[in-house]
């Protein structure tokens, strides 16, 4: 896929991902051994996480795994870097850049070659079927953070014509100011390399900072349940003439109390690139919106930036995108959209993960498998209410396992899965699939489900994965979904699947898109890297 691809964007890994011994060969003697040297200014107190390894734990690594010269020195060099703090762990677990690379390296490589234990410990921690507190004296905890680091700069030398000191800060080192963060970031000059969506939010990222300098709007109280349309006059409405003017949204002189048509195609405008649909109307939650400081939105753009440099590449295929907080997948083939279809992902709790797959599966008139946790926390309640819950919602037990009952729900109108679901085998058993529940699509904000993620027209999703299959034509789809009857169809062709979580991003139009931070990643990354989060 080229470089406009929205949302995707090649990562400061880059190029082709032959894995080839020629290419490590020639990429290790040009390299001279050089060992990176300790920086003692990182400390507890601005580190990124706040985690740290004891200098023994590397060099016993170093030994038992028997890394020739130059991973030796690389992975002393990259904790030499950062004083030895952890990379891929704080004290809650995994970080987001190990999400990242994971989602990355799964993509890319052909990961049933690799450490099977390295991926059995990944998913356990991913899963939560593990004690998610973490301690650096827990032994399994360190061996996974340098076996992911053995990997990544293994990864980083086959694949990437980057520097060694790219390398070593790939994962962010200490906390810093905001505008000092984006004053760095605007000084890697570099963008295209990362694709021109990376490039289109980097120039958003000066805009924002210039406005930021300029403090350009003040903070008001927003009341509960307002509503100001045209024709309306009050204070709160020459303040969002102001506020709309500063990110060019409303272009009129007019700063009167007034409101005008002006600020009518204004607030539609605003409405357009926040999620909302467009009504020209000023509710509370938009003036909440508004009332956002832009220093937090220079915040959310850099928090998405460095989400960005972890993205899979390209590929020049087709490729399905979701966006979890836009609640939108998109479908590519090469350079040229397909088509856009609304999404419900997981609510708070539940929450969808960040990950890539293959799709290669079609299941019409679907059994609904319930998780455990389901099991655990809704039917087993239900059942000691009422002993006929399970035939009155047409479910049955199948067997038992860990002591609880293994239940599924037979295919029917009140299966939640709908009529069919698409299956990308992946770790956190998410796939998309249709729903009973289809007026949650004509909601704004569709964070709803228990984490897999339902399609707004699941009928042309199968027309499309299944055009290249004669046997299947939209007639045999449309009677497959409605048989009663499960089916699996294998997809010819297996088709990229990337999950992302993307608060902010510039679409195809060149307008730069905000989204609410609906699982508070954003805001968990504010604290990691900002010694000033707002």
């Amino acid at each position: 896929m080229k470089n406009n691809v929205l949302l995707i964007l090649t990562a400061f890994i880059i190029a082709a991902f032959s894995y080839s011994c020629e290419t490590s060969t020639r990429r290790t003697e040009k390299e001279a051994i050089v060992i990176t040297p300790r920086n003692t200014e990182i400390t507890a107190a601005n580190a990124y996480n706040n985690l740290f390894l004891d200098t023994s734990d590397v060099n016993k690594f170093i030994t038992t795994q028997k890394l020739n010269d130059t991973l030796a020195a690389r992975l002393r060099s990259f904790y030499n870097a950062r004083n030895f703090q952890f990379a891929w762990f704080d004290n809650t677990g995994l970080n987001e850049q190990a999400y990242g690379f994971r989602s990355l390296y799964d993509y890319s490589v052909d990961t049933s070659e690799g450490n099977k234990s390295l991926e059995y410990r990944l998913n356990a921690l991913m899963n939560g079927d593990v004690d998610s507190a973490v301690s650096p004296k827990d032994a399994n905890i360190v061996k996974t953070e340098l076996q992911l680091t053995q990997r990544f700069i293994d990864y980083y030398l086959h694949n990437s014509e980057g520097n060694i000191e790219e390398l070593e800060h790939a994962v962010p080192l200490t906390k810093s100011e905001v505008l000092k963060k984006a004053a760095a970031v605007l000084a890697d000059k570099e963008t295209t390399m990362r694709g021109q969506s990376y490039s289109a939010l980097h120039k958003s990222l000066q805009q924002y900072v210039d406005i930021a300098e300029k403090s350009a709007w003040d903070t008001i109280t927003v009341e509960k349940k307002k509503r100001y349309k045209k024709g309306d006059s009050t204070a709160v409405i020459a303040w969002v003439k102001r506020r709309l003017q500063a990110t060019g949204e409303y272009t009129d002189k007019d700063t009167s109390t007034v409101f005008n048509d002006a600020l009518e195609t204004a607030v539609t405008a605003f409405e357009a690139t926040h999620g909302h649909t467009p009504k020209g109307v000023i509710t509370d939650t938009l003036l909440r919106e508004m009332n956002v400081p832009a220093i937090k939105l220079v915040q959310r753009i850099l928090i998405n930036l460095e989400r960005m440099r972890w993205a899979p590449a390209n590929p020049e295929g087709r490729l399905i995108l979701v966006n979890i907080p836009e609640f939108g997948l998109h479908v590519w083939n090469g350079g040229k959209k397909e088509f856009d279809m609304p999404v419900v992902v997981g609510k708070e709790g539940k929450s969808t993960t960040m990950f890539s797959g293959k799709l290669d599966q079609i299941v019409f008139s679907p059994y609904w498998n319930l998780p455990n946790s389901i099991v655990k926390e809704e039917i087993l309640p239900a059942i000691a209410r009422n002993k006929s819950y399970i035939a009155s919602k047409n479910m049955e037990i199948t067997g038992e396992r860990n002591g609880l009952p293994i239940v599924r729900q037979k295919p029917g109108k009140d299966n939640p899965l709908g009529k069919v679901k698409f299956l990308f085998p992946n770790s956190f058993n998410i796939y998309f699939h249709d729903t009973n529940q289809k007026y949650l699509f004509d909601r704004d904000q569709r964070a709803f489900s228990h984490g897999c993620i339902r399609l707004g027209d699941p009928v042309k999703m199968a027309n499309y994965l299944l055009a290249d299959n004669q046997n299947w034509s939209a007639e045999r789809i449309d009677s497959a979904m409605n048989s009663g009857k499960e089916k699996y169809v294998r997809v010819k062709d297996p088709v990229p699947v990337l999950i992302t979580y993307y608060t902010t991003w510039v679409d195809e139009a060149g307008k730069l898109q905000f989204r609410e931070d609906i699982y508070d990643h954003d805001t968990y990354m504010a604290g990691k890297l900002f010694t000033d989060a707002k």
